[in-house]
């Protein structure tokens, strides 16, 4: 009996699952893993595959059963993060957009990039205006197709392609109009560099928007950037937070707080409202790996990293563009030729599409270029006021949430709660609401007159009697303190206990709580290294002495 047991026990350990990936060309790459492979293993076969040095940037995005998504942690499990039902399939994308695209290394990476980016526009993402649309669909023909040849290109032949999700014949003719007269010559390479050049200057280049409402029930989009973090609403950039102006991100439920530290000693708080507590988690968990890729040493040791590589170029095999009409595997909504001219002016990007969600906006705007020939655009960039600036105009028309995007209950909240949500968020007031608030507020007699009542009734107390009250509040102040003394004693050996490595129950439930997630990443791995620290340091003096 027992050596059944255990022959059945070895083999649901050594039980293959399979898993499919999709790539960023959107082929599909193929392996089997074991029950106990951690999402790091994974990710290296499929850097191998690709042939990628440069991998800190990319990710493994899945999505579980509840159809909230996640990036694959590859220091767990794949299986036990996952939670569905076996073959398992997940999606190779950029997570962490490089600040600057043409300083990457190898080719193979700017191309994996590029594959990227035109997703974003692909699927309504990455927010342009007409002649910024233009010029990046420009680019992709020449980078796919090669020189506009009359005899294989036949009038209208830029229709057959699908670069957005809606665009007009106008355009079509402009994205035409480009590729034959301007980008003549260049090679794939050259056409992918300058398409990355100018998608880096665009204000959602990189963008991945957390669909949520704000306190006063209207729709926002939050995302985080290389630069910092921004909140979308309208057609327009309504928040920019630098990165070393964000002091703490916190969640509870379903609600989002962000903790700002401005010049000037300003502090405000940010206050947000995801659709659901998931969502909300995971909103957190994009911004605290984030913040410590752009924030910390991370983005600046990948690229000294990257600056070491010394090896020959590998080969890259581009896929051939495909016009959208031959896909039917990939939909979207009908096209604007038939709509009537008159709403046929602009490109209409959305901000979310299916499962990708938009990514984090560059701290820039877009930078204009005389030509577009074998020159590289120039690397320019603006600077960036405060977040409390004006509002940036960043697309021809208001975003657009796709279908796919669940509306978000936010709960009522009294007047009093309102204005003062109101009044971190930097909203002001009405005129009714400021006469409304200085009514409610008392005056300095008012206040006077309260402090004289206080004062006679602290005085009129005593007698015999106060030292028996005094020795029952000892007693009770005693009772707390050791009350609570044990209480720290017990949750520090709570803290330990979940911390460690044992299987059990109770203590892998705690394990999957929000809260504790967000206390191990934000309070105990922190102190977990300023310990070991510490200690090297003693041993390092112990043996020098």
């Amino acid at each position: 009996m027992l050596s059944r047991l255990m022959s059945g026990s070895s083999r649901s350990l050594e039980r293959e699952y399979s898993c499919t990936v999709r790539l960023l060309d959107d082929s599909e790459y193929t392996c089997t893993i074991q029950r106990d492979a951690k999402g790091q293993y994974l990710f290296d076969l499929l850097c191998h595959h690709l042939n990628l040095l440069e991998k800190d940037y990319f990710g493994i995005r899945f999505v579980d059963p509840d159809k909230q998504r996640h990036w694959l942690e590859f220091t767990k499990s794949v299986v036990k993060q996952l939670r569905s039902q076996p073959p398992f399939t997940m999606c190779f994308r950029v997570k962490f957009y490089p600040a600057d695209p043409a300083a990457l290394k190898e080719e193979i990476t700017r191309y994996l990039v590029f594959l990227q980016i035109k997703r974003d526009l692909y699927h309504g993402r990455l927010l342009c205006k007409t002649s910024d649309a233009a010029l990046l669909a420009a680019y992709i023909l020449q980078a796919e197709i090669g020189d506009y040849d009359p005899g294989k290109h036949p009038e209208g032949y830029s229709s057959k392609f699908q670069f957005f999700p809606k665009h007009s014949e106008k355009l079509e003719r402009k994205i035409a109009e480009i590729h034959k007269t301007e980008l003549s010559g260049q090679t794939p390479a050259t056409s992918e560099l300058n398409f990355l050049r100018k998608a880096q200057t665009l204000e959602t280049y990189g963008v991945d928007p957390h669909p949520c409402k704000d306190v006063s029930g209207n729709a926002a989009f939050l995302a985080f950037t290389p630069f910092g973090f921004v909140v979308l609403q309208g057609n327009k950039r309504v928040h920019f937070i630098k990165w070393n102006e964000v002091t703490k991100l916190k969640f509870e439920g379903k609600t989002f707080y962000l903790y700002v530290s401005q010049k000037e000693e300003k502090k405000i708080i940010l206050t947000y409202f995801a659709p659901t507590p998931e969502a909300c988690k995971h909103l957190w968990k994009c911004g605290i790996e984030n913040q410590a890729f752009y924030n910390g040493r991370v983005a600046k040791e990948v690229m000294e990293s990257s600056a070491k590589i010394k090896r020959e170029p590998p080969e890259i095999h581009r896929a051939g563009m495909v016009p959208s009409r031959s896909c039917p595997s990939i939909t979207h909504g009908p096209r604007l030729s038939s709509v009537p001219r008159t709403r046929r002016r602009a490109v209409h990007i959305s901000i979310m599409e299916g499962l990708e969600s938009l990514r984090d906006s560059a701290h820039s705007t877009p930078v204009r270029s005389s030509s577009h020939g074998d020159t590289f655009l120039p690397h320019v960039r603006s600077s960036r006021a405060d977040s409390n600036e004006r509002v940036a105009v960043i697309a021809d028309e208001a975003y657009s949430p796709a279908d796919s995007v669940l509306p978000t209950p936010v709960a009522e909240h009294s007047l009093e709660l309102m204005l003062l949500s109101r009044q971190i968020n930097g909203a002001t007031c009405s005129i009714e609401e400021e006469k409304e608030s200085e009514a409610s507020t008392p005056t300095a007699a008012e206040v006077e007159a309260l402090g004289g009542q206080l004062r006679a009734l602290c005085q009129g107390h005593g007698g015999p009697e106060e030292e028996q009250v005094n020795k029952f509040v000892l007693s009770v102040l005693r009772l707390l303190l050791v009350t609570m003394g044990l209480l720290f004693v017990l949750l520090l050996l709570l803290i330990i206990l979940t911390e460690s490595d044992l299987d059990i129950a109770f203590f892998r439930d705690i394990r999957q709580t929000p809260e504790f997630e967000q206390f191990h990443y934000q309070y105990f791995c922190p102190l977990r290294r300023w310990f070991a620290c510490k200690i090297r340091s003693v041993v390092s003096l112990l043996i020098d002495t």
